[in-house]
């Protein structure tokens, strides 16, 4: 057999099922939004005297609530689609917002140059001058004077690493934010790799990773909240990603909301038009066949992942934008929203199929009725038990359309 690998026959895009099968799988999605927003415009009028759910701030609340959750379930989009599933997603991300908040805490690029930094410094400066008190109750014993001349030294050192931080302050979040993006293609990666060359399920793997990253990211935040200078060391556009402050909108969203929109437009063309996005459907359709198609099952399923940690790490930048800081814990339970974004929007378990579309449509509808439950008053259980429902009814109609399929 010839094992240069070529194109594969096998589903290989969703302009092959025609336009009929792309309505299918989104205009169910899209009514289903329809209805749940009405719903909640509806039951707004009547309870509250003074309705707000379709006011433009609440719009636009929903909207950047739909982003923080729509950007990494492009990336689960992905892995879906091919037939896999990634438990990890919500510790990665928050590991990602971690290591972010890390770098700018430690003004990571004053770091690299001058091998030192103002926190470094400071910490060395409490010791000395602890030593210097213990030193000062027995003056006979001790070399008081080396102290306070190491002091002396150390302020001076804080005080000319605290005059570079201005000017190093666009590289400290320039590497901030790759050192971000690098922890989520690693996590992703690094869970290609398992799954690939263990041969083992996805759900078994990324299981294991889950509580790996989640320790990972309380070593780097040393079990704490990582909570850098929003005023000095955070940049402004990070801080008005996710704003809701009318000035700093642009047409009515934040700019978080249209990035969304320009990787989720990249996503749907690399899906469609692209050898890759085909092969990303024939791993889902039938993994055994796309091998026998001569598809590189290892090297592709390694790319789905790592390309879906890229989508993690932008996400836990989209974390740290709304929290200001980087919690080890803040992640635990968002692999859930994330993998729900994208079931609801018509994505198959079973793999094979699953669309950009679609998985917006499905993180707008979980925010929808988290705006409407707010407004509404309604305690978080019900929030939860709604949403619950909603996931069971799109994995019973993915089934029923599966086995309809197969009579």
């Amino acid at each position: 057999m010839n094992t240069q690998e070529k194109t594969p026959t096998i589903a290989a895009s969703p302009t092959s099922r025609g336009l009929k099968g792309w309505l299918s799988g989104v205009l169910g999605p899209f009514l289903a939004l329809g209805a749940v927003y009405l719903f909640f415009a509806m039951a707004d009028r009547m309870v509250n005297e003074t309705p707000t759910f379709t006011d433009a701030r609440n719009q636009t609340t929903i909207a950047t609530h739909t982003a923080s959750v729509a950007v990494a379930a492009l990336g689960m989009t992905l892995i879906i689609i091919s037939g896999g599933i990634d438990l990890s997603a919500g510790t990665a991300l928050a590991l990602s917002a971690t290591v972010l908040a890390w770098c700018l805490l430690n003004d990571v690029a004053v770091l690299i140059t001058q091998g030192d930094n103002v926190i470094g410094v400071q910490q060395r400066l409490n010791e000395a001058n602890n030593e210097l008190s213990r030193a000062r109750r027995k003056p006979e014993e001790n070399n008081v004077e080396a102290i306070e001349q190491r002091i002396a030294d150390l302020q001076a050192e804080q005080d000319r690493l605290k005059s570079l931080a201005p000017r190093y302050k666009i590289w400290n979040a320039t590497l901030s934010i790759f050192a971000a993006l690098l922890t989520g293609c690693a996590t992703g990666f690094l869970n290609g790799l398992l799954i690939s060359t263990l041969r083992v399920i996805p759900f078994i793997v990324t299981l294991g990773t889950m509580t790996l990253y989640l320790g990972l990211a309380k070593i780097v935040a040393n079990e704490t909240t990582v909570r850098p200078n929003v005023g000095e060391q955070v940049p402004g556009w990070i801080q008005e990603m996710l704003t809701l402050r009318s000035e700093s909108l642009y047409w009515g969203f934040p700019t978080g909301v249209w990035f969304v929109i320009a990787l989720s437009i990249v996503l749907s063309l690399v899906l469609r038009y692209t050898v890759f996005g085909r092969y990303v459907f024939a791993l889902g359709s039938n993994e055994s066949t796309a091998r026998l198609c001569g598809v590189n099952v290892t090297r592709n399923k390694i790319a789905v992942y790592t390309l879906a940690g890229l989508f993690v790490g932008i996400a836990g930048i989209y974390q740290f934008s709304r929290l200001k800081s980087g919690n080890p814990t803040s992640g635990t339970g968002m692999e859930l929203q994330i993998i729900a974004a994208v079931v609801i929007g018509g994505g198959s378990l079973s793999g094979g199929r699953g669309s950009v579309l679609g998985t917006l449509t499905g993180a707008t509808i979980m925010a929808v009725i988290g705006s409407g439950c707010v407004i509404l008053g309604l305690k978080n259980p019900l929030q939860d038990i709604i949403l619950g429902v909603i996931i069971v009814m799109a994995v019973v109609v993915d089934q029923l359309r599966q086995r309809r399929l197969q009579s």
